[in-house]
């Protein structure tokens, strides 16, 4: 049975941690504040982008001279999975969720016979996948986004792949993130940007026809110019994305810690009372006692 000194420094330890769980708590949510706001701003246009580019690609379909980020090197081999998680732990199962999916999705890839390549963003999926998947991985990136994301980092990694595709390296690329919903829900995503998948058409008014425009310049040279920004923007949604997803799951993640820091503070509380009236007991049982023998 633990001593009265050691029930008063576990409370003594447990207030400690109650604090700093608060206070990170308190500094997430300052972020998550930021963070949403970036990732909410960022959609449309990413959103948007990805719809002019269904258009433009759509009316290249089944003709020649497509860039090939559209098109793709007519090869399925070579899978190259960009997983995107934190640098920092302590926020729940942000972090294990993108490991298991790409885990996931590297071992469906594998059974399948195809060739498998893990680009880590951030440094916890290195940490976390190096175990089962190191001879998978390659070089990536961590210390992103430590000041807040910036389209810079978003283009460095973006032109990564950029010359890993142009060289050969991989057939197919997906870029595996949280996508924020609110501080208490993350989505696991899983996006291919390279070659881009292009929707298929459908029409919308009920006489089946659709709008013919006109480029200038042609669909191609647009196509050339516009994928590769495309890959940096889907790149920095991601990066925003998934820091709005850290910043509210590390919220989360210390609001319960505080929570039940405050209940193991109460149930020691009662067991020292109880420890300490115990004693007091005792000792005045010893005193009445001795009194008697007297």
């Amino acid at each position: 049975m633990a001593s009265l000194k050691d029930l008063r420094m576990k409370i003594v330890s447990v207030k400690s941690t109650r604090k700093i769980t608060s206070a990170m708590k308190m500094v997430a949510a300052s972020k998550l504040r930021r963070a949403q706001s970036a990732a909410e701003a960022a959609r449309p246009f990413a959103e948007r982008m990805e719809r002019m580019l269904g258009t433009l690609a759509a009316s290249l379909a089944g003709q020649g001279g497509a860039p090939r980020m559209l098109t793709g090197t007519g090869a399925d081999t070579v899978h190259l999975l960009v997983a995107v998680t934190a640098d920092r732990g302590l926020c729940g199962g942000f972090n294990s969720s993108i490991v298991r999916a790409t885990k996931h999705m590297a071992a469906d890839l594998l059974k399948q016979g195809k060739t498998v390549k893990i680009m880590p963003v951030g440094r916890k999926a290195r940490e976390q996948l190096k175990r089962d998947y190191g001879q998978y991985m390659i070089d990536g990136f961590e210390q992103l986004g430590r000041k807040g994301v910036v389209f810079a980092e978003a283009d460095q990694v973006a032109n990564q792949v950029s010359a890993m595709f142009e060289a050969g390296d991989f057939d197919v690329c997906t870029v595996v993130y949280n996508r924020f919903k609110s501080a208490i829900a993350q989505e696991v995503t899983r996006q291919q940007v390279i070659p881009f998948p292009v929707p298929e058409q459908s029409a919308k008014d009920s006489g089946g026809a659709r709008a013919v425009y006109e480029f200038e310049p042609d669909e191609e040279t647009i196509l050339a110019e516009i994928l590769p920004r495309n890959l940096a923007t889907q790149m920095f949604r991601a990066l925003l994305e998934s820091q709005a997803s850290e910043q509210g799951a590390r919220m989360t993640a210390m609001d319960n810690a505080t929570r039940n820091a405050g209940d193991m503070i109460n149930a020691l509380a009662i067991k020292y009372n109880r420890s300490r009236q115990a004693q007091i007991t005792k000792e005045l049982i010893e005193i009445i006692s001795g009194a008697e023998a007297l």
